[in-house]
C-alpha cells in the first residue's frame, strides 16, 4: 500500500540531510543557549556563525571522527584569527592589510592537501567575522567563548550524531593492489606466460582503485609529511608494477620454464659496466637470502617479485615481515643488471624484468617508510630523498615549490586575498551596513575562472533577490514577534543546508538570505530594509569578485595547464637527449642523488599536476582541448623520464662504463633524438603562446621496442634497457595526442617535490596514469596511426642500404 509514495531519497540527499542536521543542531543550540540563556548576543552570534562557517560553508572531508579531529585542531587557529581580526579591525588600513595577509596565508594552505583546502573557507570566515562593527576589543572574551562553544557542539555532533563510517584506508587499498601484483607475477611464471583478459581487467581495477579521483579526499595521501609522501609513493610504485606486469613480454621461444625465461642472469650480485648502466635500484642493503641464489642462473625473478609484493601487503596491514624477499629481489636485480650474453629476445626480456624488479623494490621501500617513518632502512638519497627529512623541511619544500605565478595555488591565493582586501576597504570607507555580508559574498562566489564566476554570480544574485523578497515580506508581516523567528529558524536551517549543496548556488543564496534575516531579527529589532541591505551587500561582494576574477588569471587552469605541460615536455626532452648521449659515450659514473636535470623536471611536474588537479574541477573553457587529448599521459611521461634516467645513469657504486658500439650508439642516439623531437614539437603545439606549431607531430606507434629501432648485432643489455625506456616515452606521447584508442586506464597522484604520488588538493586529485611501458596486449594502432608513426630503419648497414635504395627510387 503506498509503496511508490514511500520511496527512499537518493544517497546524496540522505548525506546532505545528515550533514545539515549536525550543523543545525550545533549552530541553533549554541545560539539559543547563549542568547536566551545567558543574554549574550555577541557570544550567540559567534557560536552560530562558528558552526556554520566550519561545517555549513566549508567542505571538511572524511568520516565524522575524522572531521571532529580536524575541528579539534582548528579551534586554536580560530582563537588566533578572532583575536587578530578583533584588534586589527579598529582602523580600516590595518583591517585591510590584515585581510590581505591572512587571506593569502589561509588560501595558500591548500597546498597541504584536501583537509587544509576544505577548512580554508571556514577559517577565512572566522577572521572576517570580527573585522566589522562593533569595533570592541573589550568583547574579545565573549567572542572567543561563543566561537569555542559553537565548535565544541559541532565536534560533539560530528562524533555522535549519525556519523558516517570511515572509508577504506589508502594503506589497505595499496595492500590489495600489492596482493594483486603478486597474483599477476605468479600467473606469468607458467604457460602461456600472459595474463587472461579477466586478470587484466582485475589488474586495471586494482590500479584504478589507487587513483586519487577514486579515493575519498580524507584518505588521499596528499600531505607534505614523511609518511603521506611515502604512502603516495607506495601507490605510484604499485601501479607502476601492475602496469609493467601486464605488458611483460613472454619468454623467447625455446626457453624452458620460468627460470629460463629470466635466463641470462649471471652470477648473483655481479656488478660492472652493465650494472652501472642500469644502476640505482631502490632497495635496502643486506645479503640475506644469498644462499638461495642457485648456480644455474639465479632464482626466478617473477617468483621473487611475488614474494616482495606479499611482503609489502603484510607490512601495510601492520605485519612485521623480515625483509628477506626484498633482499633476494635486490640480488636478482643485480644479476639481471649484470647479464650481457644472450639473444636479443633474451636481453629484451631481461630489460622488461629489470623494470618489474625496480618497481617492486620501490614499492617495498616506500611501504616500509610509510609504516616506520624515519626509522625505516631507506636507501641513499635519490628517489627516496625525503626519507631522512623532518616535517618542517618537508613543509618548506612544499610551500616554496608553489611560490610563483605559475602555481595555480599561488594564483588562487593572490586572487582571493586581493578581492577580500578590496571588499574590506570598500566596506570600511563606505561604512556599509552588515559589511560582513560583502566579504562573505566575495569569498563564496569568486571562482577560478571569470566565466565560472560570471555564471555563479548570475545565479547567486537571482537567488538572493528571491530570498530578499521573501525575507522582506516575512519581516513586514511578523514584525517584532521574536518567538516566530526562533521557532522557524531551525527547520529553515535544516532545509537550507540540505538543499543548498544539491540544488546549486541560487537555491543556497535564496535560503541563506532568509536564514540570516531570521537570525538578525532575534539579535535586534529589524524591518524589511534588512533584506534590502542583504541584497546590496551580495551585489557589492559579487561585483568585487568578478573584477578580480577578470584581472587575476581569468582563465584559471586552462592556459596554465597547457603552459605547464609544454614546460614539462621541454624539460623531459632535454633529459632524454642528455641521457642517451651519456649512455652511448660511457665514462665514469658515481652514485649521485639524481640524474642531471632531475630537479628541474620535478618542479615542472609540480606545476603541471597542480594545474591538472584544478583543471578537472573547472568547466570547459572557450577553446576546449582537441578531442582525445590526454593530459595524464604528459604527467606519466614526466615520471617515466625521471625514473628511467635515474635507473640508467645512477649506479649503486662508482664504476667506469665502456661506450656502446658504433651501430648500437647510432641507433640509441637516433631513437632518442626522435623521441625528444616529438616532445619538443608537442610542447610547441600545446603552449598557449601566440606563435605555436600547428603541423602534425611525428610520433612512434605504441608497440614493442623491437619496432622502434633495429637490433644491432652484439648490442649489450644497456642498449635494450635504453630502448625499452624510450618505448615507454613514445607510448606516452601517442596517448597525449589522443591518436590511438588506448585506454590510459589508471592514474597516480603526484608529490610536488619528488615526482612521486601524493594527490594534493584542491582535488587533490592529481591523476597521472601509469599503465606500463607499452600498449596493453591486444591493442593495436589504427592503420592511419601506423602509417604516420612508422619508425624509420635502424642504423645497421643493411637497413641504411635499404633506406638509400628506397630514397633513390623515389
Amino acid at each position: 500500500m503506498g509503496g511508490p509514495y514511500l520511496r527512499r531519497p537518493p544517497p546524496a540527499y540522505r548525506a546532505a540531510a545528515r550533514r545539515a542536521l549536525r550543523v543545525t543542531i550545533a549552530a541553533s543550540a549554541g545560539f539559543y543557549v547563549l542568547l536566551y540563556g545567558f543574554g549574550s548576543a555577541v557570544g550567540a552570534t559567534y557560536a552560530l556563525f562558528g558552526a556554520i562557517a566550519m561545517a555549513g560553508l566549508s567542505h571538511l572531508p572524511g568520516s565524522g571522527l575524522q572531521r571532529a579531529l580536524l575541528l579539534v585542531g582548528a579551534v586554536p587557529v580560530c582563537w588566533v584569527l578572532i583575536t587578530l581580526g578583533t584588534y586589527l579591525s579598529v582602523r580600516t588600513w590595518s583591517a585591510v592589510v590584515g585581510m590581505l595577509v591572512v587571506g593569502f596565508a589561509l588560501a595558500f594552505t591548500a597546498v597541504g592537501g584536501p583537509r587544509f583546502a576544505g577548512a580554508a573557507t571556514g577559517l577565512q570566515l572566522m577572521y572576517i567575522l570580527p573585522s566589522f562593527p562593533p569595533y570592541d576589543p573589550g568583547s574579545l572574551g565573549e567572542r572567543l567563548v561563543g566561537a569555542t562553544f559553537g565548535l565544541v557542539l559541532l565536534i560533539t555532533a560530528e562524533m555522535t550524531l549519525l556519523p558516517e563510517p570511515a572509508a577504506l584506508p589508502y594503506r589497505e587499498r595499496a595492500a590489495r593492489a600489492a596482493d594483486g601484483a603478486a597474483l599477476c607475477a605468479d600467473r606469468l611464471r607458467s604457460a602461456p606466460y600472459t595474463l587472461t583478459e579477466a586478470t587484466l581487467r582485475t589488474a586495471r581495477a586494482w590500479s584504478t582503485g589507487l587513483r586519487s579521483s577514486q579515493v575519498p579526499e580524507a584518505e588521499r595521501p596528499a600531505g607534505a609529511g614523511l609518511r603521506p609522501r611515502a604512502l603516495a609513493h607506495t601507490g605510484l610504485a604499485t601501479r607502476t608494477l601492475l602496469g609493467r606486469l601486464t605488458v611483460l613480454p613472454p619468454p623467447p621461444l625455446g626457453a624452458v620454464g620460468p627460470r629460463a625465461a629470466g635466463a641470462g642472469a649471471g652470477a648473483a650480485g655481479g656488478t660492472g659496466a652493465a650494472a652501472a648502466a642500469a644502476g640505482g635500484g631502490a632497495g635496502r642493503d643486506g645479503q640475506a637470502g644469498a644462499a638461495e641464489v642457485s648456480e644455474t642462473g639465479g632464482p626466478d625473478p617473477l617468483r621473487t617479485v611475488a614474494d616482495v609484493a606479499r611482503e609489502t601487503a603484510a607490512r601495510l596491514r601492520g605485519g612485521i615481515p623480515d625483509g628477506r624477499a626484498h633482499a633476494r629481489l635486490r640480488l636478482v636485480r643485480q644479476a639481471l643488471t649484470a647479464a650481457e650474453d644472450g639473444s636479443p629476445a633474451v636481453l629484451r626480456r631481461n630489460a622488461a624484468l629489470l623494470e618489474v624488479a625496480d618497481a617492486a623494490l620501490a614499492m617495498s621501500t616506500a611501504a616500509d617508510i610509510s609504516v616506520r617513518g624515519r626509522a625505516a632502512d631507506a636507501p641513499a638519497p635519490g628517489r627516496f630523498w625525503y626519507a631522512r627529512m623532518r616535517a618542517p623541511g618537508l613543509w618548506w619544500r612544499r610551500l616554496s615549490g608553489h611560490v610563483g605565478g605559475r602555481s595555480v595555488f599561488f594564483q588562487n591565493a593572490v586572487r582571493i586575498s586581493l578581492a577580500l582586501a578590496a571588499a574590506r576597504l570598500i566596506a570600511g570607507i563606505d561604512t556599509l551596513p552588515h559589511g560582513f555580508w560583502v566579504l562573505l559574498a566575495t569569498l563564496t562566489l569568486t571562482r577560478t575562472t571569470v566565466r565560472e564566476t560570471r555564471t555563479t554570480e548570475r545565479m547567486a544574485l537571482t537567488g538572493t533577490l528571491v530570498g530578499a523578497l521573501v525575507a522582506a515580506a516575512l519581516l513586514a508581516l511578523v514584525g517584532t514577534d521574536i518567538e516566530v523567528y526562533a521557532v522557524a529558524l531551525p527547520p529553515l536551517m535544516l532545509v537550507t543546508f540540505t538543499l543548498g549543496p544539491l540544488k546549486g548556488v541560487g537555491w543556497a543564496q535564496a535560503l541563506f538570505t532568509v536564514v540570516v534575516a531570521l537570525v538578525f531579527a532575534q539579535l535586534a529589532p529589524a524591518t524589511w530594509q534588512l533584506a534590502e541591505f542583504r541584497l546590496l551587500d551580495v551585489l557589492a561582494g559579487s561585483a568585487i569578485g568578478a573584477v578580480f576574477g577578470l584581472l587575476a588569471w581569468p582563465r584559471g587552469a586552462h592556459d596554465e595547464l597547457r603552459r605547464s605541460v609544454a614546460v614539462l615536455l621541454r624539460n623531459a626532452a632535454e633529459i632524454v637527449v642528455a641521457t642517451t648521449a651519456q649512455i652511448t659515450a660511457g665514462g665514469r659514473r658515481v652514485p649521485v642523488a639524481t640524474a642531471p636535470g632531475h630537479r628541474s623536471l620535478q618542479h615542472a611536474l609540480v606545476m603541471a599536476e597542480s594545474a591538472y588537479a584544478q583543471y578537472q574541477s573547472e568547466p570547459t573553457g572557450p577553446t576546449p582541448p582537441p578531442v582525445g587529448q590526454d593530459w595524464q599521459a604528459a604527467l606519466i611521461a614526466g615520471h617515466h623520464t625521471l625514473w628511467g634516467a635515474d635507473r640508467l645513469l645512477v649506479p649503486p657504486e662508482p664504476v667506469v662504463v665502456p661506450p656502446l658500439g658504433r651501430e648500437a650508439a647510432e641507433s640509441v642516439i637516433r631513437t632518442g633524438d626522435r623521441v625528444a623531437a616529438g616532445m619538443l614539437l608537442t610542447s610547441a603545439r600545446l603552449d598557449p603562446a601566440g606563435d605555436t606549431v600547428e603541423t602534425t607531430v611525428p610520433r612512434h606507434a605504441p608497440t614493442a621496442s623491437t619496432t622502434i629501432a633495429d637490433d644491432p648485432p652484439g648490442a649489450p643489455r644497456v642498449y635494450y634497457a635504453t630502448v625499452s625506456w624510450l618505448a615507454s616515452l613514445t607510448t606516452d606521447l601517442v596517448r597525449l595526442t589522443g591518436d590511438t584508442g588506448i585506454d590510459t586506464g589508471a592514474g597516480t597522484a603526484h608529490d610536488p617535490e619528488t615526482g612521486t604520488g601524493t594527490g594534493t588538493v584542491p582535488d587533490p586529485g592529481t591523476d597521472a596514469p601509469d599503465t606500463g611501458a607499452n600498449a596493453p596486449p591486444g591493442v593495436r594502432p589504427s592503420r592511419r596511426t601506423r602509417s604516420i608513426f612508422r619508425s624509420p630503419p635502424g642504423s645497421t648497414a643493411e637497413s641504411r642500404k635499404r633506406r638509400d635504395s628506397r630514397a633513390a627510387g623515389a
